[in-house]
């Protein structure tokens, strides 16, 4: 009876454990259940005209008194923050888009889910604010501020790091190269012993394009060769690595290399035409237009230039044709006033007409003077023509009046004065200014005296020849002594 009996009594133990699991899917599908008045909270929000008349209603739905944080209500909460902080970005309260992620609005959420939701929504949501409000640079730098103090409070090293990374690219963006520069520099200190290969490759890139704004070409180019070291290691989505190979293409173009940076532009351009970035490929596109008018002028320069004191007499239109770059699909997909400025600047280019030149450059400021990379080569082209067209019309004369030059240019005589003594300083040209006068006395270039150039040799060699001996006999000397 005894053996009988202890297995009554075994029994009851294991089948309370057994009862209870059975419970827990029920209260879970109550607890979905109970998320239909957050769903359809959310699905009024559609319905209301104003961004205004969203903002209370998404606002609700964090701030419900229930505080439920079940994988339902936490998806349905996830999407009332990502539309609260789109409705703010719409209504212009950008102060409260600054307090949204680190107030009192979403501080229950992110106090009840995981780190790497938190990390996630963060993200997505400063993301999502500097694509909305993309010239509000003070808004975007004091988000960051805000998420990276409050990240310190909370110890979110992690998270801290790659806002850090979004406010170095922000600061650049406002022309806060300093501040930019000590930021990427305390950062890449971290992430180095971290070896976060994928966020070391977005702040390298940052550091070139500070490195770059600040001119300082050899950093730029050492800080854009670590970006593709460590992009090399890893796998690098399409919109990063179009941003790569565009700061490759910058950095090519302003060491004259026209032909490697319009491949690199290429690349970049292809890239975003496939993620259909209207915005990031323009550039790309204005910058490829640029590479092949440079890239034609300074050919067209050379060949006239090889002939002494002829230099921009001969013009090769077909060098500065960029028609075939903006026809078809990508004429019509990308048709607008940039385009239509850099080819007007093409044109002007293929005349040499300085005149056309300037009215584009008054037609399409800020087309053509907002961007950095455009606005100083421009600045560029524009000495190269003035260079050109000045040599063209003194080439035929030995002694010319600087007025009359300045007429025939149509420019203000003290910049074609200040212009032609910077030509023959540079030697593009052999004369000298009479002021007194007012003309330009052209000389012929001279051939240079051969007999003349080998005796300096010949004495420079004796030179060294005597200085040997002397050498030596002062040896000889000093150990006979």
């Amino acid at each position: 009876m005894s053996s009988s009996s202890e297995p009554m009594a075994v029994d009851p133990a294991p089948a309370a454990p057994a009862e209870a699991p059975a419970e827990a899917p029920v209260a879970m599908e109550t607890e979905e259940e109970d998320c239909s008045d957050l769903a359809a909270l959310l699905d009024s929000v559609d319905e209301a005209k104003t961004a205004a008349g969203k903002i209370p209603i998404l606002t609700s739905v964090l701030n419900e008194p229930s505080n439920r944080y079940g994988p339902t209500a936490t998806a349905l909460k996830e999407r009332a923050v990502y539309a609260l902080a789109r409705a703010y970005c719409e209504d212009n309260k950008h102060d409260e888009v600054v307090t949204l992620l680190t107030g009192e609005t979403c501080a229950p959420f992110f106090n009840n889910i995981t780190k790497a939701k938190t990390a996630k929504v963060v993200r997505a949501v400063l993301d999502a604010v500097c694509a909305l409000a993309p010239e509000q640079l003070d808004m975007q730098a004091q988000i960051c501020r805000n998420i990276i103090s409050w990240c310190q409070a909370e110890k979110r090293t992690f998270l801290r790091q790659r806002v850090e990374a979004k406010l170095a690219s922000v600061l650049f963006q406002q022309d806060k190269y300093g501040e930019s520069l000590t930021l990427v520099d305390d950062l890449l200190a971290e992430l180095k012993k971290l070896d976060d290969k994928q966020l070391l490759v977005e702040v390298h890139l940052v550091e070139s394009k500070v490195h770059h704004a600040l001119r300082g070409m050899a950093k730029s180019k050492a800080a854009l060769t670590a970006s593709r070291t460590n992009a090399n290691a890893i796998y690098v989505a399409p919109a990063l690595q179009s941003q790569i190979d565009l700061m490759s293409g910058v950095l090519h173009c302003e060491e004259g290399d026209y032909d490697t940076a319009h491949s690199y532009f290429l690349e970049a351009f292809e890239q975003l035409d496939q993620l259909d970035d209207r915005e990031k490929a323009v550039p790309c596109l204005k910058y490829m237009m640029l590479c092949k008018i440079l890239d034609g002028l300074s050919k067209a320069l050379g060949i006239s230039a090889s002939t002494a004191g002829a230099t921009g007499i001969r013009s090769d239109r077909a060098e500065a044709d960029i028609s075939g770059m903006i026809s078809g699909k990508r004429g019509v997909k990308y048709a607008g006033t940039d385009v239509e400025a850099m080819s007007a600047i093409a044109t002007a280019a293929s005349k040499r007409s300085l005149k056309e030149y300037e009215a584009v450059l008054a037609k399409y400021p800020r087309e053509l003077q907002d961007d950095l990379l455009i606005k100083h080569h421009l600045g560029t082209l524009q000495e190269q023509l003035l260079e050109s067209n000045l040599i063209r019309i003194i080439e035929p004369y030995s002694r010319v009046e600087i007025e009359h030059v300045a007429g025939l240019i149509e420019m203000p005589l003290p910049v074609v004065e200040r212009k032609l003594s910077q030509m023959i300083l540079d030697g593009k040209f052999h004369g000298i200014l009479d002021q007194g006068k007012g003309q330009l006395i052209v000389y012929e270039d001279a051939d240079t005296d051969q007999a003349m150039e080998k005796g300096l040799k010949v004495i420079e060699n004796m030179d060294k020849v005597v200085t040997s001996l002397f050498g030596r006999s002062q040896n000889l000397r000093s150990m006979m002594v």
